[in-house]
């Protein structure tokens, strides 16, 4: 199947998201879709797979125009795209996503959609239990399930936003693998909106290059990652560098003792960590290993079943997360529309929200607030644009605005999670400024790279089970990865 797309426009507001695009995909190819946050990435990738329309401009699958409203439409002529934060029902099961996300209601029998299910679910490498309900998956297991559900529909172009993260490397290498075997093997067209550049350059066969709404660029692979960054930047961005702070007199920030914790998959037993303050803890492991377990503990959102959690003295021992927050804890979570953000409301509302105490809101005095984030954040939106409509760059940088600048302790779930690299600079500074203020930093990442650039020390997770990497600065990423495997080589912590 080739697709052409001609002169596609899209506005939101001022800003104008896609300015004359146009550009040709063909079958049996993996195209790299590249771009800073907000240079119209993914609001090309919509149009293209129905979920927005375009304001002007066409798109023609083989010689043919069309013209179709809705992703189902798109579907039925071919295309499928997995969202960044994958659109599924948390209170069915993955069987219930899978039946009901096929079109037709529940109508298709069970045995069919189970059989469909494991089938592809097989040829991934994934393992989908069809009767969990989609609420208790990992983000990468609920990116995996829609792969399956868009495969099984026989989608010809398959649109991938950011679809390694949060899967491990094995997982990822049985991903690429079984892409490659769908482009040579059945002509399908594969397109990947990712910012891990390595992921790009192991899979794809060209790149189209957007900066500003505007297609700058096309190239065909091989490239280096150097190339690629300056490409999407306009230049290559120089090596950054952090500076560890003097630790040995700073007072403990947060004290986890005898921490017992349980969820219906998984038990941590005798979690013991002292976090200083201006300390950066990196939390490595598979999702689902237990580290966001224990953020989550770390801010009052799961509950202890044994030991105690202290803050600067206090102990906030099963207090709720309301108390955590008043002693200036500040949690960010891995799904920003899901967790962090109100889909529905303006940055305006949401500025009001995180700040405005009184039952009455002062609006204009919110708006005007909301106007002097914008600006010191960078955010590429204005004070009644609606979230949903930002990028996921964008978004991460409202997040910051939300948060305080001199909290006592930051746990973040994936703080860069689908930011391209200078994206992800930027959302660093920001916390290294914070905690250059005092404030502990405790954070988890699929990515090993930045985990080793940022933290002191890392806790590496399996299945529950922990080992502390004492000093960041001289470990491997072999070693992390082994460990992540559960190839601990002493006693766990």
């Amino acid at each position: 199947m080739q697709v052409n797309l001609r002169h596609i426009h899209k506005h939101f507001g001022a800003v104008h998201a896609n300015n004359d695009i146009n550009l040709t995909f063909h079958e049996g190819r993996i195209v790299g879709i590249l771009g800073e946050n907000g240079a119209g990435k993914s609001t090309l990738m919509k149009i293209l797979s129905g979920f927005q329309p375009a304001d002007s401009g066409e798109i023609w699958i083989d010689n043919r125009p069309v013209a179709y409203t809705g992703p189902q439409a798109a579907i039925r002529n071919g295309i499928g795209m997995l969202q960044q934060d994958p659109l599924d029902v948390p209170a069915f099961t993955v069987l219930e996503n899978f039946i009901y996300g096929g079109g037709d209601g529940f109508f298709l029998p069970r045995k069919t959609a189970v059989r469909q299910l494991r089938e592809i679910s097989q040829r991934f490498g994934f393992e989908l239990d069809p009767d969990m309900m989609i609420g208790q998956l990992s983000i990468g297991q609920r990116q995996q399930m829609e792969i399956v559900r868009l495969l099984t529909l026989g989608v010809k172009m398959l649109i991938l936003d950011e679809p390694t993260t949060g899967i491990s490397a094995e997982q990822k290498q049985i991903l690429f693998d079984a892409l490659r075997a769908l482009t040579t093997k059945d002509g399908l067209t594969v397109l990947l909106v990712s910012h891990k550049l390595e992921d790009v350059i192991a899979l794809c066969n060209e790149v189209a290059v957007l900066r500003g709404g505007r297609l700058v660029g096309t190239r065909t692979m091989p490239a280096t990652n150097a190339q690629l960054v300056s490409l999407m930047f306009g230049q290559e961005l120089a090596p950054q560098t952090r500076k560890p702070l003097d630790l040995s007199t700073a007072s403990d920030a947060l004290v986890l003792e005898h921490l017992h914790l349980r969820d219906n998959r998984l038990n941590i037993d005798n979690l013991n960590l002292r976090i200083k303050a201006g300390e950066i803890i990196g939390l490595a492991g598979l999702d689902g290993s237990g580290q966001e377990l224990m953020l989550r503990a770390c801010v009052g959102l799961h509950k202890t079943t044994r030991g105690h959690i202290r803050l600067k003295g206090d102990d906030l021992t099963n207090q709720s997360y309301r108390a955590f927050l008043s002693k200036g804890v500040a949690f960010s979570a891995a799904g920003r529309l899901e967790e962090g953000l109100v889909g529905g409301l303006t940055l305006t509302e949401h500025i009001a929200l995180a700040t405005e105490s009184a039952p009455i809101i002062d609006w204009p005095a919110a708006r005007q607030h909301c106007e002097a984030q914008i600006k010191l954040y960078d955010v590429r939106g204005r004070p009644e644009s609606m979230i949903e409509t930002l990028s996921g760059g964008n978004q991460q940088r409202v997040l910051m605005a939300l948060m305080p600048s001199s909290p006592a302790l930051l746990a973040l779930e994936q703080p860069t999670r689908g930011l391209d690299v200078d994206s992800a600079r930027w959302i660093w500074q920001q916390l290294l400024e914070r905690r250059d203020r005092g404030a502990a930093i405790i954070f988890s990442s699929p990515d090993l790279d930045e985990l080793v650039a940022y933290s002191d020390r890392i806790l590496v997770f399996y299945a529950g089970k922990f080992f502390e990497i004492p000093d960041a600065g001289r470990t491997t990423i072999d070693e992390i990865g082994r460990l992540i495997g559960g190839h601990f080589e002493v006693q766990p912590a």
